[in-house]
């Protein structure tokens, strides 16, 4: 794909990791540290050759096939073979994966999630707009939140204090993730000298 290729997706970049398997059905472990809905440039241990076609198990997107476009120094670039549908999904995750920030993939499923004992808080948007919200979990790393508007994925938000970002929709409020996990260790230990 050329650079004037209508067809070409802005890549973005990621760090998630996952197994590919070659066409001899070989398995490894892999890293795509670049992706968009059409290529992914993946960190493996055995590169297989340009042409090839593969399947990739992403964690948080799943199956992914592609071909071998070429090879690179510790890994190679991959054309996805995909539907437009699916293509949009992929989209999508790609702009929740990006937003992750400084924060580790698996930080949400690394961190007990634990039911605060003051729910009720208030997100504020950019804009100046605040609404009251009702926390159902929190963790390290993030929290749940019932709220009554659905600000787009990857919007900043502050939740109480704390800067974060919308990384899911739920049918009744948010799912946000802290700006850093330091952030919160901090916050959390000013709290812990007040009354």
């Amino acid at each position: 794909m050329g650079e004037d290729d209508p067809d070409r997706f802005q890549s973005v970049k990621v760090s998630v990791l996952g197994r590919y398997m070659l066409a001899d059905r070989r398995e490894f472990p892999c890293q795509v540290i670049e992706m968009s809905p059409g290529d992914a440039l993946v960190v493996a241990p055995i590169s297989g050759s340009a042409g090839e076609r593969i399947v990739i198990y992403l964690d948080h997107v799943g199956r992914i096939e592609g071909v071998i476009r070429d090879v690179v120094d510790g890994g190679f670039r991959l054309n996805l073979i995909a539907s437009a549908r699916k293509r949009d999904k992929m989209a999508a995750q790609l702009t929740w994966l990006t937003n992750k920030d400084i924060l580790d993939l698996a930080e949400d499923r690394r961190h007990e999630r634990v039911v605060p004992d003051i729910r009720h808080s208030s997100i504020l948007l950019e804009d100046g707009r605040r609404y009251n919200c009702k926390i159902t979990d929190i963790s390290l790393s993030g929290a749940a939140v019932e709220l009554d508007v659905r600000p787009a994925l990857g919007t900043p938000v502050t939740l109480g204090r704390m800067r974060a970002r919308v990384v899911r929709h739920f049918h009744d409020g948010i799912a946000v993730e802290f700006a850093s996990v330091q952030e919160m260790l901090t916050v959390v230990q000013q709290n812990l000298r007040m009354n």
